[in-house]
């Protein structure tokens, strides 16, 4: 597949797209995290925290098929507990044993609204926002961020193998 049948960007909101709960909601415990397996954390009162879905696997396709060489792989959250988010980024891996925060190029990591992260990330990279596609969870997100151009796909249980090959083909509708 030519490289340019796939986005030049996928971006992933953290919080109930890559994993749950959200940070916010580990209030009260957090950080430190432990490591349990490849998918799953426990805070400092043993509550879990899960990646979601296909989540590594995405990972670990963007970063290792041909198809997705020339492609740039970015985190933008708004999460309330950013350091928590990092360790957790250190410590979730990735079916092939890699760290996520491996797999990922770029980072807005930030409260603010998505756009601001998406105008951020289209001039840091010089990517067009059509050769952009972005998941999250929240219908609010999804709906600002398109009206840049990025394809944005809503992703309310996090990143299924159905949310994931359709959202690619939605963006493929679009070129």
């Amino acid at each position: 597949m030519a490289s340019n049948r796939v986005p030049k960007l996928v971006a992933f909101d953290l919080d109930g797209t890559i994993w749950s709960p959200d940070m916010y909601m580990l209030w009260g415990g957090g950080s430190p995290f432990r490591f349990v397996s490849n998918e799953e954390l426990r805070d400092s009162t043993n509550a879990k925290v899960k990646l979601l879905g296909i989540s590594g696997e995405i990972l670990d396709t963007i970063a290792t098929a041909e198809e997705w060489k020339d492609t740039k792989v970015a985190w933008v959250s708004c999460t309330d507990e950013p350091e928590w988010a990092d360790e957790c980024m250190k410590k979730f891996q990735t079916p092939m044993g890699v760290p996520l925060v491996e797999r990922v190029q770029e980072q807005c990591i930030y409260k603010a609204n998505k756009q601001t992260h998406f105008n951020d990330l289209q001039q840091r990279t010089n990517i067009p926002f059509d050769d952009m596609i972005f998941f999250d969870n929240e219908r609010g997100n999804i709906n600002s961020v398109e009206r840049l151009g990025v394809c944005s796909i809503y992703c309310p249980n996090g990143m299924t193998r159905k949310i994931w090959e359709n959202g690619i083909a939605s963006w493929l509708q679009r070129k």
